[in-house]
Formats: C-alpha cells, structure tokens, sequence
C-alpha cells in the first residue's frame, strides 16, 4: 500500500486526505497543534500534531516515514510576507529533506498570475506577483519544481460552509467592484482533493491549474444569485487594490488538468450553488 503524508489538514487538506484515504492509500495527517490533531482522532487515518518547519520534530516522528508522496497544503494562518516564508518555503524544504518523498506536491495559488487584462492564463503563461507574499509563493513553487515535484495553482477555494462570496451576499457586505467585469477563479474543496489524488496516483509533474470550467464576472455572480434568492443586488463601489496578494483579474484555464481526465464534480459555482446542500451554509439568509 502506498503511503502519503498530508501537511495541513484544514478545509482542503481534510478532504484530499480522505480522498486518498478512500482509494487504498495509507494515509497520516498532520496538523499544527495537538488540539486540532484531537478532534480529528476520530478519523479512519492517524493525524499527528507537528511543525512543519521543525526539522527535529518531524524527524522523531516515525509515523511520518516512508512515505511516497508528501502533500504541503498548510496554510500560513493569513500571516504576512514572513510567515509565508516560513510555513511555505520553510515548510517545503524541511518536508523535502526530512521524509525525503518520491513526490513533493505544493499546493499554492492563481494569484501568482498578476495579469489585470482579463486574458486567459495558462501554466505557461507569466506569473509575476507584485506583492511580497506572491513572490514567495513563486519561490516555494521553484524550489518544489527543482525537486522534481508537483506545483498546484489553487483559485479561490469554496465549500461546505465556506463561500466568500455567498457570505457577504447574504450578510449585506458585498459590493461590485467598478464595472464588476473582474473575472473570479474558484474551484470547490471536493474537486481540489480529486485533482491532488488524480495528480500524485499518475505521478504527474510539474504545473497544474486546479480550478472549475467557468471564470465568472463578479456582476454576473451577484446578478445570479440576486434572481435566485430574490434579493437585491449589490451596491457598486471602488475595486479593492489592496488585497494581500495584489489585485488581479485574468481567466485561469484548467485545460492541462482536463487532459489528464480529471473532471470536477462542480464544473461551475451555480452548479455547486443548485446541488451542494452544505454549500449554503456558509451563509446566514436574512
């Protein structure tokens, strides 16, 4: 039975490690503290609490070795620059050197493509962050490609009871930015963990786009869900430019990802919208 480690078992990690779990890989979680490793005590793989950039503490664990592919999917507790630094980068190398994997899969981001035209963007196209923390996030990326490992670019990540955007739909706090022609990436948490499954069992490598079939206009979202919940639509405002990993607006193609026969469950939010029950939880309806 092959073996992963899963480094970060929150909202996605959570779910690609049961993924795996359900097609025969001996699964190990890890977790940040001993009290998220405890509530997750209840799953069918053991979750064991470390730091991933104490290089001594993850090599004590025992359970962590041997393992054929390691996923890096912690997150950076919404820190800045240097706590990216050290939970990405730091993180990647420590897990890299210490459990030595065949497999290093890095799971960043599609705000690494800084274009603001609207194009589509593709694993080959230039991906040149402005803000510090997207650079180190193309850092991370570089270091996992020179081990000959396998780097996803996840757009932003929804599910049940997480949406953004539904929540400040729902909560009165949504604004369309400008004309609301910027183009919004998602992909839901479920098709995340196929694609990392799909990924590492075809011992795929290099680049991969991870997000659903349709970028949409963020006036057409609100203007979607403004007819399917009948509420009104949201306000127009300024556009946000001070996001912390810069403002964007580009179309990101999954068309690598689809040739491998990955497929998502959740081709497009409405989709999720009309056929996750749990989706709409992450929203109180007033």
């Amino acid at each position: 039975m092959s073996k992963v480690v899963i480094a970060g078992c929150g909202f996605a990690g959570l779910a690609t490690a049961r993924s795996f779990a359900e097609v025969g890989w001996e699964v190990v979680g890890i977790t940040h503290s001993g009290d998220s490793a405890a509530l997750l005590g209840g799953e069918k793989f053991p979750v064991v609490a470390c730091d991933i950039t104490d290089r001594a503490a993850l090599a004590a664990c025992g359970e962590l070795r041997g393992a054929e592919a390691v996923v890096h999917c912690a997150s950076s507790g919404r820190g800045g620059a240097e706590q990216y630094r050290a939970v990405y980068l730091g993180g990647a190398r420590t897990l890299s050197e210490v459990l030595t994997p065949g497999t290093l899969v890095f799971t960043g981001s599609t705000s690494v493509y800084a274009q603001t035209d609207g194009a589509w963007v593709t694993e080959e196209s230039a991906a040149k962050p402005d803000r510090e923390t997207g650079q180190v996030l193309r850092e991370t990326e570089d270091f996992v490609l020179a081990q000959n490992g396998i780097v996803v670019r996840l757009a932003g990540i929804y599910g049940p009871g997480r949406s953004v955007l539904l929540r400040k739909f729902f909560a009165g706090e949504a604004v369309i930015e400008g004309d609301g022609a910027k183009w919004i990436n998602q992909v839901h948490r479920d098709d995340i963990a196929t694609a990392l499954v799909q990924l590492v069992t075809e011992k795929a490598r290099g680049i991969f786009n991870v997000n659903d079939d349709e970028p949409l206009a963020q006036r057409a979202v609100y203007a979607w869900l403004a007819r399917r919940f009948d509420k009104p639509l949201p306000p127009t405002g300024e556009p946000d430019l001070n996001r912390k990993r810069g403002w964007t607006n580009k179309r990101v193609s999954n068309a690598k990802l689809r040739a491998l026969g990955w497929v998502p469950r959740y081709p497009s939010f409405f989709s999720a919208v009309e056929n996750d029950r749990a989706l709409l939880a992450a929203a109180t309806v007033r």
